[in-house]
């Protein structure tokens, strides 16, 4: 394909995508094909000759998007706000279309300067001190990894250039809660620390945040048993009920015991970019590293998880290895983000920012965000309001937990009936929403975020929601 016909291919396909935007409400929420249907209506071998655009654009009319779950669509309230701006979505295209190669400041200067530029407008954006030097993975997953690999160098004095994890003689140990992602347990894991030495804190049973006491408790034990605190990961917005954990008393703990302390505000980072939300992680500044996602409820398309440090000679010594044909005569002048994490090249992802920021403006995006907490108290009040329906998880963001319980029903039966309703909706295609077990019962999460997603699309969930309740019953 030569530049021209990419010019018109290109209009063709922003002609699409601009097409698809505009009738998301007019397709299922969830996807309505079965396992194997795409790929069985798909060809066993590549093309040999070229096709037209027409012919690839026609396959995904009818192929690809009714194998999409629309997480744009109005009506999708799952899992968490997985927005994609249209102003993000043209950095994304300028970033595949510059076509650069980002293994080093030499190779891709404006790659490495952007990234560093647009990480600290985030910074200033979610009132977070200038100690603070950040980066972009591609998710907070990624992010947490990273974070426990630190800790662990930290905590075993370098062990990596030694005998790592095998030439230690006291077990380094994690503290996280049955609240926190189930990325952490992974990055536990693939970090070397073993299962055996994640310790599930015990969470307040009010606001299900980690309970400092508990956390004290935990680490004198392990001391005790001649184990090595190594880190503490603290969640702000847990993914199933955003349960806030007490930042602040935790970096206490971590400072008095010398413990990595990281946060993970995958998705409620967002929120920080309200002055007025802020409290949620009152005491940050106190940590070692944050992550947090712009991809989600702010809205820079995937992939996009900003990743902080305040010891960036820490995390370089821990995650250089400086091949020599990579040397070049501005080493030690510049950053070299290929020393900042796991992977060697990495994409432009800081245009995806730059864009979002500049062509939306921050000011629309914090109005959005009002928008959707403000939804988000409504729509718990007209639960809280009726008979039979419980909120039963605190709405610290813009999540509300939710369960039906008519007097009749409890235990297995109760799960059941929750179960009924929700798979009832979301197989309807009006609407979609995550159930998730719950203080060892079933309910709903209803996550509020989508950008399109207006206060009439709530009523019309809520009102969906109880006439399906009615129907099954």
């Amino acid at each position: 394909m030569t530049p021209e016909s990419f010019r018109l291919a290109g209009h063709e396909l922003i002609d699409w995508i601009s097409d698809y935007r505009n009738n998301l409400d007019q397709h299922p929420v969830r996807a309505q094909v079965a396992p194997g249907d795409i790929r069985g209506s798909l060809p066993s071998s590549a093309p040999e000759l070229p096709e037209s655009l027409a012919s690839v654009v026609a396959d995904l009319d009818k192929i690809v998007v009714p194998g999409i779950t629309q997480v744009q669509h109005p009506m999708h309230y799952g899992w968490f706000p997985s927005n994609a701006s249209l102003a993000s979505v043209l950095g994304d295209i300028a970033s595949s279309g510059l076509g650069t190669l980002g293994i080093s400041w030499e190779s891709c200067p404006a790659l490495t300067e952007v990234e560093e530029v647009v990480c600290d407008w985030m910074r200033q954006l979610t009132g977070l001190s200038a100690q603070w030097e950040g980066t972009i993975h591609d998710t907070a997953s990624t992010a947490c990894l990273t974070a426990l690999i630190l800790a662990r160098e930290k905590a075993s004095n370098y062990a990596e250039m030694g005998a790592g994890l095998q030439g230690q003689e006291n077990p380094l140990v994690i503290y996280t809660t049955s609240q926190a992602h189930s990325s952490i347990t992974k990055a536990a894991l693939l970090a070397g620390y073993g299962k055996e030495n994640i310790r599930m804190i015990d969470v307040d049973p009010s606001t299900y945040g980690m309970s400092p006491r508990a956390l004290r408790e935990g680490i004198e034990e392990d001391l005790k048993l001649g184990r090595k605190p190594a880190a503490i990961i603290a969640s702000v917005g847990s993914t199933g009920v955003t349960a806030i954990d007490p930042v602040d008393e935790l970096s206490i703990i971590s400072n008095e015991y010398d413990i990595w302390l990281h946060v993970d505000a995958a998705m409620a980072g967002s929120a920080m970019l309200l002055e007025e939300c802020r409290f949620m992680w009152e005491g940050v500044e106190q940590s070692d590293s944050i992550s947090w996602n712009p991809h989600k409820w702010m809205g820079t398309i995937l992939d996009c998880s900003l990743f902080y440090v305040k010891d960036p000679e820490h995390l370089i010594r821990v995650m250089s290895t400086n091949p020599s044909y990579l040397r070049s005569a501005v080493d030690g002048e510049v950053t070299q983000y290929r020393d900042w994490g796991i992977p060697l090249g990495r994409r432009f992802r800081g245009l995806k920012l730059w864009f979002h920021l500049r062509l939306d403006g921050v000011e629309a995006i914090r109005q959005r965000i009002r928008r959707d907490l403000e939804n988000t108290r409504w729509l718990a009040d007209q639960i809280e309001q009726t008979e039979n329906w419980k909120v039963v998880a605190p709405v610290t963001l813009q999540t509300v937990c939710v369960r039906h319980e008519p007097g009749n029903l409890s235990g297995e039966d109760l799960d059941k009936h929750t179960l009924n309703w929700v798979d009832a909706i979301n197989r309807s295609g009006e609407a979609f929403m995550s159930p998730s077990i719950h203080d060892g019962l079933w309910m709903v999460r209803i996550s509020v975020g989508v950008e399109s997603t207006e206060r009439e699309h709530l009523e019309r969930l809520w009102a969906l929601i109880q006439n399906t309740v009615i129907d099954i019953d």
